[in-house]
């Protein structure tokens, strides 16, 4: 069993990597230098299957991935405060939401029509999403590159519809109906993987693709209305995807690879790789080498984490609260104890919603957290604890182990960050 790894190498994932790699008799694997645990697959991992697809290896948000579009607009003459309010305006943030502007696009239509027929049923909810971003660490950023240019980079998936085209087909792997609620495994369970050539398989594949052009989609329609916002156009693009199943050639033999979490890097492929909220990105260039091919020609997908969400931010609970209406704003009061209210700040009146509480502190300082931010330059709309950039590796070290299979291309500077709010509960985030 062949095992190429970059950097530090986290014990847990290495075995979760193995164990998944025994199950399905593969002898190519590679860990990231951002990897950590996964469901099942670790995040930052591929593996090369000769027989098999594993819908637990390419994970719930099929097709996730990274778009960013050089523009011909001179940083300088953005007012990021402004634009930044109205992409949170324009786009939506979190999870389950709607998009705030409907859109049309040909990959409904495949939806509507899709080969595999459950996908079918889930037709309205892939339009009700398009162009909506999700939570956890999603995002939609501007940058400025060497030039003093502004980019747009965003990173997100297939949102619900992939959500329940993964889903379904684990409870398939149940014994269940498609739609049926699967049970959930352990982090360390064993991988659920179909022969290629199966009914099963060959289902999977064909609605894991059509889950894909929808993540591509998706970011398209967000590129395309942050670009209007700016009033900008397009020089230079690159659009690339990380939660996957890719047929492929290595070693002179042909194989499912499975990524979660793990970009393609070809040689000559591009890639947009995005680090924390308040450090710089990079858009990268694969290499020929002997160092790319051991890793399966893969390379990162973002910076990777250090510490879980819960030591990050602590432990939550939903609550029922009175809140202001402002995005951003933290006033609200208990609705056991009031019916009605004001926000002192914006003078808006009070809507019911639900927040999360704190009842066990974590260790990141979120106000210090923002507050460094803002002296850095960096507009934030959103985010939390959880995302800070202590959360995170840095990403020049992760890629700085990756040297010998890319190259970095040119080097992103955050200018805004929009993510969903703290307060957005996911249960599937990452």
């Amino acid at each position: 069993m062949g095992i190429k790894t970059f950097g530090e190498v986290d014990r847990r994932s290495l075995e979760q990597l193995e164990r998944c790699m025994q199950a399905g008799d593969a002898e190519l694997g590679v860990l990231c230098a951002d990897h950590h645990p996964g469901y099942s697959q670790p995040i930052g991992g591929g593996i090369a299957y000769e027989g098999y697809v594993s819908p637990s290896g390419v994970g719930y948000d099929i097709g996730c991935g990274n778009k960013a579009v050089r523009t011909d607009l001179p940083a300088a003459e953005v007012d990021v405060p402004t634009v930044m309010r109205e992409i949170t305006r324009r786009i939506s943030f979190g999870l389950g939401v709607p998009a705030q502007e409907r859109v049309d696009h040909p990959v409904l239509e495949e939806i509507r029509t899709a080969e595999f027929e459950a996908q079918r049923k889930l037709a309205r909810l892939a339009e009700e999403q398009l162009g909506t971003v999700g939570s956890g660490n999603h995002f939609v950023n501007l940058f400025e590159d060497e030039e003093g240019l502004v980019w747009v980079g965003v990173h997100f998936g297939s949102r619900g519809f992939g959500h329940k085209t993964a889903s379904g087909f684990l409870a398939l792997a149940q014994g269940l109906e498609f739609g049926e609620r699967a049970r959930e495994g352990a982090m360390d369970s064993p991988p659920v993987l179909f022969e290629v050539g199966s009914e099963v398989g060959e289902a999977y594949v064909a609605a894991m693709e059509l889950a894909g052009e929808y993540a591509y989609a998706g970011r398209d329609v967000v590129v395309a209305k942050v670009l209007e916002i700016l009033g900008a156009e397009a020089t230079h693009e690159v659009h690339n995807h990380h939660n996957f199943a890719w047929r492929e050639e290595h070693f002179g033999r042909t194989y499912w690879v499975i990524r979660k979490g793990c970009t393609p890097a070809e040689p000559g492929q591009e890639g947009f790789v995005g680090g924390s909220m308040g450090d710089e990105s990079v858009i990268l260039e694969g290499i020929e080498s002997a160092e790319a091919e051991e890793s399966l020609r893969s390379t990162v997908h973002g910076a990777g984490r250090v510490m879980s969400r819960s030591q990050a931010a602590g432990r939550s609970r939903m609550v029922r609260v009175l809140a202001c209406p402002v995005r951003d704003c933290e006033f609200h009061l208990d609705a056991r104890r009031s019916t009605d209210g004001r926000c002192p700040e914006h003078g808006k009146p009070l809507r019911k919603a639900r927040r999360l509480q704190q009842v066990k502190p974590g260790v990141v300082d979120w106000p210090a957290v923002q507050e460094r931010l803002r002296r850095q330059g960096i507009v934030l709309v959103g985010g939390g604890a959880d995302e800070a950039p202590e959360v995170y590796k840095r990403l020049p070290d992760v890629l700085a182990a990756h040297a010998g299979s890319m190259r970095v291309q040119h080097t992103l500077r955050p200018l805004g960050v929009a993510m969903a709010g703290r307060d957005v509960y996911d249960p599937y985030k990452d």
